[in-house]
């Protein structure tokens, strides 16, 4: 019999019958319902509060805070020379917009940061924000060439 929509099913054991509570004592679920007797939780509309410990400090507040978060923080996004090598043919354009194309990297907002893990074999013309030294002698020694984003113009005399 082939599968379609209109004949399918759970496998046998993985369902199971919902539970129907307040039935009678017979039920073994009756009166109470397994809530227990009276207080907070025994009510309906209860929902306890993520970390309430029935009324103790909680974990999260007798623990000390300890350091901050910077929010001016630069992000980078790495870029091993192996993965370029990997991804590109000789000659070609690496950009931060060609890497986040081909699915290199993630975001494409983040700077661009190439290490130099790896060897690279093939000339590539490779634009970032920044690169390590290992990195951009790599690149230069294969005839590649090495091109800083948002850099200012070095004066040449």
């Amino acid at each position: 019999m082939a599968l379609s929509l209109n004949n399918l099913h759970p496998s046998k054991g993985a369902t199971h019958k919902k539970k129907r509570l307040g039935r009678g004592p017979g039920s073994g679920l009756g009166k109470t319902a397994g809530r227990g007797n009276k207080g907070q939780k025994s009510r309906s509309g209860y929902s306890g509060k993520v970390g309430f410990e029935g009324g103790q400090m909680p974990l999260h507040r007798r623990l000390p805070k300890r350091g901050f978060t910077n929010i001016f923080k630069k992000e980078w996004i790495e870029v091993s020379l192996a993965a370029l090598d990997k991804h590109f043919d000789a000659n070609e354009e690496v950009t931060p917009e060609v890497l986040h194309d081909r699915g290199i990297i993630k975001k494409a907002k983040h700077d661009v940061v190439v290490l130099g893990t790896g060897d690279v074999t093939k000339a590539l013309r490779v634009s970032a924000h920044r690169f390590t030294k290992s990195a951009r002698e790599k690149i230069e020694r294969a005839g590649g060439a090495v091109t800083l984003i948002g850099a200012a113009p070095t004066k040449t005399a």
